[in-house]
């Protein structure tokens, strides 16, 4: 399989890409591959859902939900009438709108929730789907404490109903054909990740009269969320989890309220290291007042470094020699030559600034395309195997990182989590 094969339509994807990768050693990487690519997507048999919270993140889903073959929108739920209001064109016009999601559940009509509400209120929505007979897909991160995360777990193996985490990176082709590079030994041994994930604004929204700020800024507030390290860290603690095909063995870290001094309690700065088994790191970063570097991972290996998130992965080219030693060499064999004394011969290990390989790019949707593996697994009542213990550990490692933060102490892997 080559990259040109990623640079496909999002409509084929599932289709075409997903049945060669079941050929090319891809589902050892992703195991849900195989599963998805073999079922077929009937329009006429579409899993109909119900989603509950429907604020920005919430319509975003809607609309992609809306592009799949095998699923449909049909109820919206949200306590907060703007929110609903803002929905309901992106509906059918028949469509239930709910301000209660006890009274959705209660209706019936539904296959599966999606689950986009503040992240302390996933567990209880997650549970009551499963106590109504529902699957759920939930946003990441899975809940706001360990305890919760785990208790979704267990229940979705007793209720024997696919309980699905919006980690979206797991279906995308370039990380997918980024993962597959890695695993065929193509950047050597994988010693450290980098990650980041930087932003400048302050993450505040307006609050309209008649509503909290604690409703509207829920990310803010430690209550109901653990701010950079749940909304945005577990994507990429997910995608270091994956390359290295291990959780972390421990975490140690500093965060701090450093910028935006405006009565939040969730750092706007963190700074983590978490180590894996063999020695192996990664690093993550994530601050609120500086854009330069966005959002990126660095995958190094002995042999080169992938950087998916830019789509590309460059070959280790041996540094040259140093001045110094090529002067000393010469000295030795009794030869003269100019010796510069500045510019780059003296600092080999300057960034490496070639353009790479790509990875392949094209016209997908990765948020879509995790929603028609959805639909696939609600169908054929069967969990894509690999995306729930990917999701747990992911939010496990988020939380753990705060601890570690809180404490200001290395905390070690918990040794009392579900089994998947």
């Amino acid at each position: 399989m080559t990259d040109t094969n990623f640079d496909l339509s999002r409509r084929s994807f599932l289709d075409r890409v997903l049945m060669a990768a079941a050929g090319a050693g891809m589902t050892a990487a992703a195991p849900w591959a195989a599963i998805a690519a073999g079922t077929a997507a009937a329009t006429s048999d579409r899993v109909r859902i119900g989603v509950i919270g429907t604020g920005d993140r919430g319509r975003t889903l809607i609309q992609n939900i809306n592009k799949t073959r095998n699923c449909m929108v049909a109820a919206i739920c949200d306590n907060y009438e703007p929110h609903l209001t803002k929905a309901r064109p992106y509906v059918g016009a028949n469509t239930p709108v709910y301000a209660d999601h006890r009274a959705m559940l209660e209706k019936g009509g539904l296959d599966a929730l999606v689950i986009a509400t503040p992240l302390n209120l996933h567990a209880k929505h997650v549970l009551d789907g499963f106590d109504a007979g529902l699957h759920v897909w939930c946003e990441k991160a899975m809940a706001r404490t360990i305890p919760d995360c785990s208790a979704m777990v267990k229940r979705s193996q007793d209720s024997r109903k696919i309980l699905q985490i919006g980690h979206q990176r797991m279906f995308h082709p370039t990380y997918l054909n980024a993962l597959r590079r890695a695993k065929a030994g193509e950047i050597g041994s994988l010693t450290q990740i980098r990650a980041s994930w930087h932003r400048n604004n302050s993450w505040r929204r307006p609050v309209p009269a008649g509503v909290s700020d604690r409703q509207i800024n829920w990310r803010l507030y430690r209550d109901s969320s653990a701010g950079l390290m749940t909304e945005l860290a577990t994507h990429q603690l997910q995608v270091g989890n994956w390359f290295f095909d291990a959780v972390p063995t421990r975490v140690m870290g500093s965060g701090s309220i450093c910028f935006w001094k405006d009565g939040r309690e969730v750092y706007d700065h963190v700074a983590l290291i978490y180590e894996y088994a063999g020695g192996r790191k990664l690093i993550y970063t994530s601050l609120l007042n500086n854009a330069r570097y966005g959002c990126e991972e660095q995958i190094q290996g002995s042999k080169g470094t992938i950087e998916p998130e830019l789509g590309r992965i460059f070959q280790e080219v041996p540094p040259k020699v140093l001045a110094l030693q090529r002067m000393q060499k010469d000295v030795a064999r009794g030869k003269k030559r100019a010796v510069p004394i500045g510019g780059a011969t003296w600092f080999p290990e300057l960034p490496v600034t070639t353009p790479g390989e790509s990875l392949g790019w094209g016209e997908y949707d990765e948020t879509m395309l995790q929603f028609e593996g959805f639909g696939e697994a609600v169908r054929a009542n069967r969990a894509l195997p690999g995306l729930l213990a990917q999701a747990y550990a992911a939010s496990v490692a988020s939380l753990l990182g705060e601890q570690a933060m809180d404490r200001g102490e290395a905390l070690t892997w918990p040794t009392s989590l579900v089994t998947i």
